[in-house]
């Protein structure tokens, strides 16, 4: 193996563990390169502690000084983006524009950590001659952080910033798939100079999750995930009157309308459907085109069938991923639909092991097939035919998801009225992936988020901290009334 076994991340250092061990695979390859401990309910409880004996010190710093190392966590970031880029790479398959990229917006997110001294201020008002009444934040207290395998470096990085600057400690638990990255930013984040303890890594699997959900000692938890089990975390979490933010899974529909600009409608759509493997929740998922669009469905075909394995696009995460996402393609097939691009038996030469699945583009599915209701997380788009934009929209709202839709269109009218009509938590036109940029904040709706507000941006700020009002009378020219 490449690497030595992992062990979890406890006040500040390595910390081994007496639990079994799982390999973690390069997807490119098939090739097990680690073994990350699964930990359980008795490591949780050792970091909870850890965290809790230094969150009044760390809590009780000025933000201004908080945030000194989140300043210097992003410049490292920067210094290091080709190392974490490739990292990114082995363990998760992505190609390195895809890992670069994710590092970039994780610069991005730690840059408005950096602002948050300007933007996370309290309130006062004097609501009375000589009464004052003010409002400050103060941090939750040690909160935990699930992340999925899809992103390894930018979800962690959704959370640890924000949550680090405004007073928490936070137990991380990263997917048991691509541990990697979560270790380095532990180890960044220490050379930032964040206190031992503050951020604590435990690896694992369902008895860590459970573990962090039912601990006492958490205050707080955000989870990335699929809907499944985001609802899973959602009840468990908030049963034992946790605050939780758990964010599931997505089906997000793009209506292309005839009047489209062809080329960049096709090459937008058929980049959200196979970037990153189509395993991100913003993916291009089912396109419903209405009424004659097959001019641009023809040019979707070309860009799909000229990507190169390898090259513009990576794997999927597993060989158990690949053989789901193969299923959905096969029932599909079997019910009627039509197979415009069949990546199902791509192979990259050299590495024959790796669990490859090229962009595959299916025509006339309709809306009662599984393939076009459930997540199928893979480089796979579903084309939905209606007569009108109103039934395109009555096919996206029929989905129980609501992260994204788009609409594609050079109508400034039809573009409103879809945006103002589709059920998602974020749409945007003419965008095959719209991701809202810092300090606008991410979430969804319906399905796709359990719990109040979003996971990054201002919305994020309430979430990780908690209002305290103070009133305060020096003055005996306040008098008595109704606030004596």
């Amino acid at each position: 193996m490449k690497y030595p076994d992992l062990t979890n991340w406890l006040a500040g250092g390595p910390d081994a563990s007496d639990v079994a061990l799982l390999d973690v695979t390069d997807p490119s390859t098939g090739d097990i390169i680690a073994r990350v401990p699964m930990s359980a309910a008795r490591e949780v409880d050792r970091a909870v502690r850890a965290a809790a004996s230094v969150h009044p010190a760390w809590a009780a710093l000025p933000i201004k000084e908080r945030v000194q190392v989140m300043f210097r966590y992003r410049n490292l970031l920067e210094r290091h983006i080709d190392e974490l880029t490739a990292l990114v790479t082995e363990e998760n398959g992505k190609i390195g524009i895809e890992a670069r990229a994710e590092i970039l917006k994780s610069i991005e997110l730690t840059e408005f950590a950096c602002s948050l001294p300007q933007i996370a201020t309290g309130t006062v008002l004097e609501v009375s001659r000589g009464v004052e009444c003010r409002v400050e934040r103060f941090p939750v207290g040690v909160v935990g952080v699930i992340t999925p395998f899809n992103f390894p470096n930018m979800v962690p990085n959704w959370s640890l910033p924000n949550a680090l600057t405004l007073g928490n400690c936070v137990i991380l638990k990263p997917s048991e798939l691509v541990p990697l990255s979560g270790m380095r930013i532990a180890a960044l984040l220490q050379e930032a100079g964040l206190p031992a303890g503050v951020l604590q890594v435990v690896h694992g699997g369902r008895d860590a999750v459970e573990a962090l959900c039912d601990h006492p000692g958490i205050a707080g938890l955000t989870f990335v995930g699929s809907t499944k089990v985001a609802k899973i975390v959602y009840r468990r979490a908030t049963g034992t009157l946790k605050r939780c933010l758990a964010l599931g899974g997505a089906k997000n529909h793009l209506i292309v309308m005839p009047d489209a600009d062809r080329e960049m409608a096709a090459t937008n759509i058929v980049a959200s459907m196979s970037g990153c493997a189509g395993q991100r929740c913003m993916a291009a998922s089912v396109m419903v085109a209405v009424a004659d669009t097959d001019h641009i469905v023809a040019r979707m075909v070309e860009v799909a069938k000229a990507m190169q394995p390898g090259k513009d696009f990576g794997p999927v995460i597993s060989a158990a991923s690949r053989a789901r996402i193969v299923g959905y393609i096969d029932e599909a097939e079997r019910a009627g639909a039509t197979v415009l691009v069949d990546g199902r038996r791509t192979v990259v030469k050299g590495r024959e092991g790796g669990f490859y699945l090229g962009p595959t583009i299916i025509d006339h599915v309709t809306p009662v097939m599984r393939i076009a209701q459930e997540e199928v997380f893979g480089p796979v788009l579903s084309i939905v035919r209606t007569r009108d934009v109103d039934e395109a929209l009555r096919v996206e709202a029929a989905s129980p998801y609501g992260n994204a839709a788009s609409v594609f269109t050079e109508s400034g009218g039809v573009a409103r009225y879809v945006m103002e009509h589709a059920t998602a938590g974020m749409v945007g036109v003419n965008v095959g992936v719209p991701v809202p940029r810092e300090p606008f904040s991410f979430g969804g709706w319906n399905e796709s988020r359990f719990g109040v507000g979003d996971i990054t941006g201002h919305s994020s700020i309430e979430f990780w901290t908690q209002a305290k009002k103070m009133t305060t009378k020096w003055n005996r020219e306040a008098g008595t009334n109704w606030m004596s």
